[in-house]
């Protein structure tokens, strides 16, 4: 492997992060902080306590999921598209760099940076609400396979897209709202048996709820379950990015 390219790639994303600080770390800790005021507040003081656990606190591993996934897409999606928005894909096409190095460059840094942020919100989430972790190795484990797999949905858009207004098109019209659907505020079973099932049905369950069980060892579904779902995921995406650099699709044209 090329780490001499590896590494110029991954050192100019991550850079990328020190210029638009505000846009990538700063923002989404506020929002993730105004969540907390508003779920773990307001709406947490009438809901005192769920299986033992206080609600502000319950909610931080779905906060910590939320953001997970949204900026591991956004990160990966516009890394890949700006490339191909000036034209510059074509050298990096062109140099003696591998697809497999092209992809862990960019996708690598997407999810170094999706896991800081993740991170700094955890920390963050401290400030308002107390915290246990009763399973570190796991919750580790599950923050950076959510990073890498939803980090290659994103390198997966920003091939897909066509324009600005198509990156966003994914991430909020169908993850923001799986996400929010999917167990981040409430536990799926509160739900009347029908709406439950019809929950399971929501990739975003299996997620949040084995992160959750890290934390508290409380789970929606049998965590060996999520692990499952979460490697699922990841050898899907891994597939079609493999397709996408033996097709050539949206780079050659």
């Amino acid at each position: 492997m090329n780490l001499h390219a590896v590494r110029a790639i991954y050192r100019f994303e991550m850079a990328r992060t020190g210029r638009t600080l505000m846009q990538s770390i700063v923002s989404p800790v506020i929002s993730t902080s105004l969540y907390f005021v508003v779920f773990g507040a307001a709406i947490g003081s009438r809901i005192p306590h769920i299986e033992g656990i206080s609600y502000g606190a319950f909610i931080v591993p779905g906060l910590v999921m939320l953001s997970l996934l949204t900026q591991s897409i956004s990160n990966a999606s516009f890394g890949i598209y700006f490339p191909k928005f000036t034209g510059t894909i074509y050298e990096l096409l062109s140099a003696p760099i591998s697809y497999l190095e092209i992809v862990v460059s960019y996708v690598g840094a997407a999810a170094t940076k999706s896991v800081i942020l993740g991170v700094i919100i955890l920390i963050t989430a401290r400030l308002f609400v107390p915290l246990r972790i009763d399973h570190p190795v796991w919750m580790i484990v599950f923050l950076l396979l959510t990073a890498v797999t939803f980090s290659l949905l994103g390198f997966i858009i920003g091939i897909w897209a066509d324009g600005f207004e198509k990156l966003q098109v994914i991430p909020l019209l169908i993850v923001t709202p799986l996400t929010f659907l999917g167990g981040s505020f409430y536990s799926i079973d509160i739900l009347p048996p029908f709406w439950k099932t019809v929950a399971l049905f929501n990739p975003v369950v299996y997620l949040i709820s084995g992160f959750r069980w890290s934390f508290y060892g409380l789970a929606d579904v049998d965590v060996g379950v999520s692990l499952a779902m979460t490697l699922v995921f990841l050898g899907l995406f891994i597939a079609i990015v493999a397709w996408i650099f033996k097709t050539g699709y949206r780079l050659k044209s």
